[in-house]
C-alpha cells in the first residue's frame, strides 16, 4: 500500500521512495517527512513508475531488489522520461551492480546497511545541485549572466575556491591552476560527497563533444592532489571510488 506524508507546507519537495522491506521503508519516510520533505511510498517497482508519472516527484529513493520490476530497469525507464535525481539502494557490495546503477541513469547510489544521516545528506546534495541548475537555467533564460557573484566562495577548512576570481587558495597560499583544473575542482566541491564517473565528469567538465578519453580526468586529478592534499599518494580530499571515479571530501 502507498503512503503520502507531508512535511513542511510551505516549499515541500515531493520524494519517491521505492523499497520492499517494511521496516526501511517506514524509517526511511520517518526520516525524510522529519526533514520537511513530502514522502510518497511504494514497495512495487511498476507501482513506482505509475507514481513518479502521476506525481513528478522532485527525487526518488530506489531500492534495486523489487518486485515486478527490478531498481535497475525502473532508473532506466524513469531516466528516459524525467529528469530528476535518482539515489538507488542496495544491499550487494559488488561494483558491478553500482556501475550498472550510474549507467542506468542513477545520480547516486548508498549500499546496505546505511545511516539515515548519510541518507538524508544524499538527499539535500542531490535536491540542492537540482536547485542550482533549475536557477541557472531560470537566469538564463531572462539573459542574466550566469558568472559567479564577487566574493562567491567555496570553503573547506583551508581550502578556499573563490569563484569569482577563479583563484583557489591553499593554507592560506594562492595556488594558480590551469583552467581545466579549477573547473574540475568546482565541479567536485560542488557535489561533495557524491561519487561522480569519470564520464561524467568528461561531459560536465570537458563538454559532450570532447575527443579526449577518462585518461584526461585521471591526469588533471593527480595535478589537483599535489596541490591541495597534505600526501598526494594517500588523499583524503579527491578519493577514488575504484571502477567508478571520484568522490570529493572537502
Amino acid at each position: 500500500m502507498d503512503q503520502r506524508n507531508t512535511g513542511d507546507p510551505a516549499h515541500p519537495h515531493r520524494v519517491l521512495v521505492v523499497e520492499d522491506e517494511p521496516a526501511l521503508a517506514d524509517t526511511l519516510a520517518y526520516s525524510l517527512t522529519r526533514q520537511g520533505y513530502e514522502i510518497t511510498v511504494t514497495m512495487d517497482g511498476a507501482k513506482a513508475l505509475e507514481i513518479a508519472r502521476r506525481d513528478q516527484p522532485d527525487l526518488v529513493v530506489l531500492d534495486v531488489m523489487l518486485p515486478s520490476l527490478d531498481g535497475f530497469e525502473v532508473c532506466r525507464i524513469l531516466r528516459q522520461e524525467m529528469s530528476m535525481p535518482i539515489l538507488m539502494l542496495t544491499a550487494r557490495t559488488d561494483e558491478v551492480d553500482k556501475i550498472v546503477g550510474l549507467e542506468v541513469g542513477a545520480d547516486d547510489y548508498l549500499t546496505k546497511p546505511f545511516s539515515m544521516r548519510e541518507l538524508v545528506a544524499r538527499v539535500k546534495a542531490l535536491l540542492r545541485r537540482v536547485r542550482l541548475v533549475r536557477e541557472e537555467m531560470a537566469g538564463a533564460e531572462k539573459g542574466e549572466p550566469s558568472a559567479p557573484l564577487a566574493g562567491e566562495q567555496l570553503v573547506f577548512d583551508d581550502l578556499v575556491i573563490d569563484l569569482g576570481r577563479r583563484e583557489m587558495s591553499y593554507q592560506r597560499c594562492i595556488l594558480h591552476l590551469k583552467p581545466k583544473e579549477f573547473d574540475l575542482l568546482v565541479f567536485l566541491a560542488r557535489n561533495r560527497g557524491m561519487v561522480l564517473s569519470r564520464d561524467l565528469i568528461l561531459e560536465r567538465v570537458w563538454g559532450w563533444d570532447y575527443d579526449g578519453g577518462s585518461r584526461t580526468v585521471d591526469v588533471h586529478v593527480r595535478w589537483l592532489r599535489e596541490k591541495i592534499e597534505a600526501d598526494s599518494s594517500a588523499p583524503t580530499r579527491i578519493v577514488t571510488v575504484r571502477g567508478i571515479g571520484y568522490r570529493f571530501e572537502g
